[in-house]
């Protein structure tokens, strides 16, 4: 799902290149949009995908939003954005199907971009029919006829006294649609439409449980062997707001 993200991310940056002429990724802001829930773990994970894309593909800098229940939604997050100096912010909506939650996502990002002439917003395309979302959904129909599919829920604030929410525990999950972005404000079909949209709580995403452990960089583990540790460079080492930056006058 990761690299699926990614893929329909940096399509988004080649076609603005391609449009308006190239921007340095250094220069550029990631905005990832989530859903949003009443669960601070369903949240952390949006904001875990959005530190990944961003530290993976090397942007300048990366921030976190939602369509609803939570904060930051996305006006005033792109308001907030807007003033860290970017030339060129891209938006991406971290879902898997269209309708009213997307469409409102882009409707955002034209208004701030409205008000803000000097920034280019750019609108990703959601995850939709990637055919690597397409091998996610045949692994999990998999580990349903195999028994193996395992959940990260240990943070679920229905099951632990996570900070703020002690109160909630093993309560029922209850659907928050009066709290996103925008709904209340649209016509009846399109606010029946989100109903089908909505992912809520359990339904965040757990494709880290599926480590590859066989690609550790260069780590030698045969005590018969060098003993050295030969770590591949760090990627994106030379970003300005990165570890050389804390480094009087730049040396290494």
């Amino acid at each position: 799902m990761i690299r699926a993200a990614g893929e329909r991310v940096m399509q988004a940056v080649e076609t603005a290149n391609a449009e308006h002429g190239e921007v340095p990724l250094h220069e550029t802001m990631l905005v990832t949009v989530g859903r949003g829930a009443s669960d601070p773990d369903a949240n952390s994970n949006v904001a875990k995908v959005s530190r990944m894309l961003c530290e993976g593909l090397g942007f300048g800098w990366g921030e976190t939003a939602y369509s609803g229940v939570t904060f930051p939604l996305v006006e005033p997050a792109l308001e907030h954005v807007a003033k860290l100096g970017f030339k060129r912010v891209i938006v991406f909506p971290y879902f898997l199907f269209t309708g009213v939650l997307v469409k409102r996502i882009y409707d955002y990002t034209d208004m701030v971009a409205a008000r803000h002439p000097e920034i280019e917003f750019v609108k990703a395309g959601y995850l939709n029919d990637h055919p690597l979302v397409i091998d996610t959904f045949v692994d999990r129909v998999n580990e349903i006829l195999e028994g193996t599919g395992n959940m990260n829920c240990q943070m679920c604030k229905y099951r632990n006294q996570v900070l703020g929410f002690e109160a909630e525990v093993g309560l029922d999950q209850e659907s928050h649609h009066h709290h996103v972005e925008g709904i209340g404000t649209g016509t009846a079909e399109e606010n029946a439409s989100h109903d089908h949209d909505h992912a809520h709580g359990h339904g965040h995403s757990h494709d880290h449980h599926h480590h590859d452990h066989d690609h550790r960089p260069d780590h030698s583990h045969d005590h018969g062997h060098d003993h050295g540790h030969h770590h591949h460079p760090y990627p994106h080492a030379d970003h300005p707001l990165g570890p050389k930056s804390m480094k009087e006058g730049g040396d290494d």
